[in-house]
């Protein structure tokens, strides 16, 4: 019988610095795109067309290395707390850079222990991932640091989680973890870190992501 996936330090580092740079290349080429147009367009209705172009990029692109500075990164020294509404903040930013989705989120304002805001992070970003033809993604926190929950319910037409993804978040997948599939493994890993324990429900257009 095959054993769980386990990646190494360095191999989880480098997938999660793929999975960032996949999800901000496409607007930091855009921007690239914009500039270009603004050097050799002369028309001036074209001109603004880029500059609106460079503009929603940049926030887009802001907006995903914030979310990705909390949701992957160190977030400040070992032993840092987070602020849920800073969480909630760049969550609703990450989320407003789709089109298809949008966020909706209730609880009160905590200040948690890093990893447990990096995992209610990820499940958001998970969420969306379940809604390929969008729709709305819900996060109700509910308790306190030390009897703590989230349920994040991904709500839309097709709404669904690929039974790979879900082992891969349950910590019982085998085989191999890529930039892509890298974030349910990345949230099973936080979970561990904090104590909590993430399970998955599928319903017809909806699935519902616990963590206590």
């Amino acid at each position: 019988m095959s054993e769980p996936i386990v990646l190494g330090d360095l191999d989880l580092a480098a997938l999660v610095s793929s999975r960032i740079c996949h999800d901000v290349i496409n607007p930091v080429s855009a921007i690239s795109n914009g500039l270009e147009m603004l050097a050799e367009e002369p028309d001036d209705e074209m001109r603004a067309a880029a500059m609106d172009l460079i503009l929603k990029s940049a926030n887009q692109a802001s907006a995903k290395l914030q979310f990705a500075r909390i949701a992957f990164g160190a977030a400040g020294s070992a032993g840092a707390e987070v602020d849920t509404r800073d969480a909630e903040k760049v969550a609703q930013a990450f989320v407003g850079t789709s089109e298809k989705h949008e966020l909706v989120w209730e609880g009160p304002a905590l200040i948690l222990p890093k990893n447990k805001v990096k995992l209610l992070l990820n499940l958001v970003g998970l969420g969306m991932v379940a809604l390929p033809r969008g729709g709305t993604v819900s996060a109700v926190i509910s308790g306190d640091s030390e009897d703590l929950s989230y349920v994040i319910t991904a709500t839309g037409k097709a709404a669904r989680l690929a039974e790979p993804v879900q082992a891969l978040l349950a910590g019982d997948a085998v085989g191999e973890v890529d930039a892509h599939s890298i974030q349910p493994y990345y949230a099973s890993r936080v979970a561990q870190a904090s104590g909590m324990t993430v399970t998955t429900e599928s319903g017809e257009d909806e699935v519902v992501l616990t963590a206590r």
